[in-house]
């Protein structure tokens, strides 16, 4: 197995218990009453939020109605799934860079043209020289910082790499960065032979943003970076605006081809066909 694929091992951000929290914070629901509707006590109930088990199986689909969300899917998720693994040397010239932010860790992902060494990357981590070492190893030039979201772990080191390339175009969802830096309706940004798009998916961030991959040599599916938009089998907390995310997820990335591979921000690689089939939220 490439050295690639084995980036899609990776844990998933959220095990079940987790799915169960952000569903229970979701929906206002209180954990007695989630307890009793598992068959759990409220000490079980909690270990299986904590911990994603408690020796004991809860009653899924009494949970699922509560929360309005997939029992047999949320099922599934307790018995370990996990999404397949991405080979991504298909599509060639595309990193995955993983870098510490608190107690988790966070991607950002370097695309570029393998002709023109045209580079583009999307969100920013936390560790520059990660990224740096890659520009210049393979002799890439970056022409554009993609944000997904505005969230501390995706930008926090913007100002090092703008530090670095002066020249570099920033585009985001932000009203509140200048008007040049934002994302223009239906603008397609071309990298080489490589075309940018981006779609609105707010909710679990005010400006969140998924930008679209394709044109890829030897007709690789499309990429699609979200952000913290969807997890492989959860997707990022939205509190109040949870009607709005799931809205979002469903219209501007579940829409696209099966095949399309989803690179989120935390958590391993998935498809738009993976999530569909087994994410509890959708």
């Amino acid at each position: 197995m490439s050295a690639s694929s084995i980036l899609c091992l990776m844990q998933l951000e959220d095990h079940v218990g987790d799915v169960l929290a952000k569903a229970r914070s979701f929906t206002g629901t209180a954990p007695d009453v989630l307890a009793q509707a598992a068959g759990l006590t409220l000490a079980e109930y909690a270990q299986i939020e904590d911990a994603g088990q408690c020796g004991k199986t809860p009653n899924y689909l009494a949970l699922a109605k509560i929360l309005s969300v997939d029992a047999a899917k949320l099922e599934t998720l307790a018995k370990g799934w996990l999404p397949q693994p991405t080979d991504t040397s298909t599509w060639r010239e595309i990193r995955q860079i993983t870098s510490p932010a608190r107690s988790m860790k966070v991607h950002c992902y370097l695309i570029w043209d393998e002709v023109t060494r045209d580079a583009a990357l999307f969100d920013t981590g936390t560790d520059a020289d990660a990224i740096f070492k890659i520009l210049d190893e393979e002799q890439l030039i970056l022409r554009y910082i993609f944000i997904t979201h505005s969230h501390w772990d995706h930008v926090e080191v913007l100002g090092t790499l703008r530090e670095k390339y002066p020249l570099v175009r920033i585009r985001s969802g932000s009203k509140k960065v200048p008007v040049e830096q934002r994302n223009k309706p239906n603008e397609c940004v071309q990298l080489g032979s490589l075309r940018i798009s981006h779609r609105e998916t707010p909710g679990h961030c005010e400006d969140g943003v998924t930008y679209i991959v394709g044109n890829w040599p030897e007709d690789a599916p499309h990429v699609a970076i979200v952000g913290d938009a969807i997890f492989a089998g959860s997707m990022g907390g939205a509190r109040e605006l949870l009607a709005l995310a799931r809205e979002k997820v469903r219209e501007q990335i579940l829409t696209l081809p099966a095949d399309t591979l989803i690179c989120p921000g935390h958590g391993p690689l998935t498809t738009v066909a993976q999530e569909k089939s087994h994410n509890p939220f959708f």
